[in-house]
């Protein structure tokens, strides 16, 4: 199945904002915490998780830590100071446009 464009453009933020709630994640804790907030309507692939990862992480916004954990290394994103700050901004941005995407959908377009 095709992931939602909607939802492939703002995996971005959904990345940041899941790291601004919970200090660290490692990869398949993020995908199963979008899965259980959205009771299972939104599902985020590692195809598409990973690849946002390694863009944030080239950006600044992310960085990693490795850890032994069942005698397996595990990766953990945690977002830096930068991070922060973009967090908000990219917060904000999605938060306005889904603001006028509700205007426009629940507005009468077809009587123009």
């Amino acid at each position: 199945m095709e992931p939602n464009p909607v939802i492939k453009g703002s995996l971005t933020t959904i990345i940041l904002k899941l790291l601004q709630e919970n200090g660290k994640m490692y990869g398949y804790e993020m995908t199963k915490a979008v899965r259980e907030q959205t009771f299972n309507k939104m599902d985020i692939t590692e195809a598409a998780l990973y690849p946002a990862l390694h863009k944030l992480v080239a950006e600044g916004l992310l960085e990693t830590t490795s850890e032994i954990v069942d005698g397996r290394m595990r990766k953990y994103y945690s977002l830096t100071d930068q991070g922060h700050t973009e967090t908000v901004s990219k917060i904000n941005l999605l938060k306005e446009a889904l603001e006028s995407l509700n205007i426009l959908l629940n507005s009468n377009i077809a009587n123009g």
